[in-house]
């Protein structure tokens, strides 16, 4: 019996050990297709994550819009998946999936999507941030989302960075005292931006239905929510002796302070800024504008799309962070070129775009971003946005400057002698080089394009 016994346990073993040659596994790895069966989606001769297909000019693919789970083929070269595999991650990067033949070089991550940064929790709203320590590349602005109920406080506090803001959705009242002593006051709705230099003291509160949701910008990628100055958090720090004698009362009146920091809480209900401007023959308003209406600006209109710019040409007060506003339609370019005098720091509103970053030395690299994301594009390296979905995409670029510059590709070459242009790009295609300076005379910006028909 115990003879018996081994030789069915060693059957049993080595039956599990021999590979079913009829497994998804086993016919993959003998080069065999998958029956229909064993498909997860079907495949045509269009689809473009399969062997057999070809495209020499590494044109864009709308995974997410088109539902197709992207693998790593490109031109006939690539092979199957066979290890683990997130299909919902690989389907929003399909670029890095399958990168285009362009790309080479070991250029780091410029991609962070908000949806993987810490949440923390309040009292009737959250914040979460991206930083250089969430995303490496994000050095000179640090960036924070956060979501404030009807009537909910942002507690008053300042910091050592200043603080540009773009209301995402809802309404917000900020409230903030210059440096001479002067009281701002002013309620925001989408679109609208406000800017506090570093260490003007200020507060927040969600107002409306429905409160708000903001995304804050920070001068310095090292930046962190956690070192605000609050002063709940000062006050719970300081001796009641101190304070009595600061605010001219007993310390009893001091006895039920809060013990730690209330950052974000539920607050009343305010009423209309002229019902709470504070009064008095020592009280006065501040001259400065620390708010200004981005999405009120008259766009310029191209021909793919509109950009609305904003900087201290017409925002005096934010002498740190210029930004542009873009609304890129579908099929649209935000046309190839860089930026001479800060880093981007790209923030995504709506719809989907691939980007390729071109970063000298033959180093390029190609990033997919969708709602939520986070771009960074180190200054001077040339990069494009395709709107690769089918509805506009929106988005933000910010940059710590006093100004917004870019300097445009196409722009560069038909403003420069035509014969040069023509000697480096086409000595050697006579056809194509006349097409070419065709195509670039007399040049004018077009920062979104829409491209030619005949793509």
């Amino acid at each position: 019996m115990r003879f018996t016994g081994s030789l069915l346990a060693l059957g049993i073993a080595l039956v599990s050990a021999v590979p079913l040659q009829d497994s998804p596994r086993q016919r993959l790895l003998d080069g065999k297709p998958l029956p229909s069966k064993y498909r997860t989606r079907s495949v045509s001769v269009t689809d473009p994550y399969t062997p057999s297909y070809r495209d020499p000019y590494d044109t864009a693919v709308d995974s997410v819009g088109e539902g197709l789970d992207p693998l790593p083929f490109r031109n006939g070269k690539g092979a199957s998946v066979l290890g683990p595999w997130n299909k919902d991650r690989s389907r929003q990067n399909p670029d890095l999936v399958r990168p285009p033949s362009t790309d080479h070089g070991n250029l780091p991550s410029l991609r962070w999507s908000f949806a993987d940064s810490h949440i923390r929790i309040e009292e009737g709203g959250w914040t979460r941030q991206t930083t250089v320590r969430e995303l490496p590349t994000s050095v000179e602005l640090a960036g924070v989302n956060m979501r404030l109920e009807k009537g909910v406080i942002r507690e008053l506090h300042w910091h050592k960075e200043a603080e540009w803001a773009y209301v995402l959705e809802g309404k917000v009242r900020v409230t903030a005292l210059d440096y001479e002593g002067g009281n701002f006051i002013d309620d925001l709705e989408k679109g609208d931006l406000w800017y506090f230099p570093s260490g003007i003291p200020h507060s927040l509160q969600g107002l409306g239905d429905n409160g708000t949701e903001f995304l804050l910008i920070f001068d310095d990628g090292s930046f962190s929510e956690e070192s605000t100055f609050l002063v709940t958090d000062w006050l719970a720090h300081t001796p009641k002796s101190v304070i009595s004698k600061n605010f001219h009362l007993a310390p009893e009146v001091f006895a039920h302070l809060p013990e730690k920091e209330k950052y974000i809480f539920q607050g009343s209900q305010p009423g209309s800024i002229d019902q709470e401007r504070p009064e008095g023959s020592n009280v006065k308003k501040s001259k400065y504008q620390f708010t200004h209406k981005m999405l009120a600006q008259d766009p310029k209109i191209t021909s793919g799309g509109q950009v609305r710019i904003t900087d201290s040409k017409n925002f005096p007060v934010s002498k740190t962070v210029a930004a542009a506003h873009v609304i890129i339609e579908p099929g649209a370019l935000r046309e190839m070129h860089w930026h001479p005098n800060a880093d981007e720091w790209s923030f995504f509103i709506s719809g989907r775009a691939r980007v390729t970053v071109f970063a000298a030395e033959g180093n390029a690299r190609t990033f997919n971003y969708l709602p939520g994301d986070v771009g960074i594009v180190p200054r001077n390296m040339g990069h494009f946005v395709e709107n690769i979905g089918d509805e506009p995409l929106v988005m933000l670029e910010i940059f710590r400057a006093d100004e917004f510059r870019d300097i445009s590709l196409f722009q560069w070459l038909g403003e420069t002698p035509q014969r040069q242009v023509a000697d480096t790009l086409f000595s050697d295609d006579e056809e194509a080089r006349q097409k070419f300076l065709d195509a670039i005379n007399n040049p004018k910006k077009d920062e979104v394009t829409k491209g030619s028909e005949a793509q």
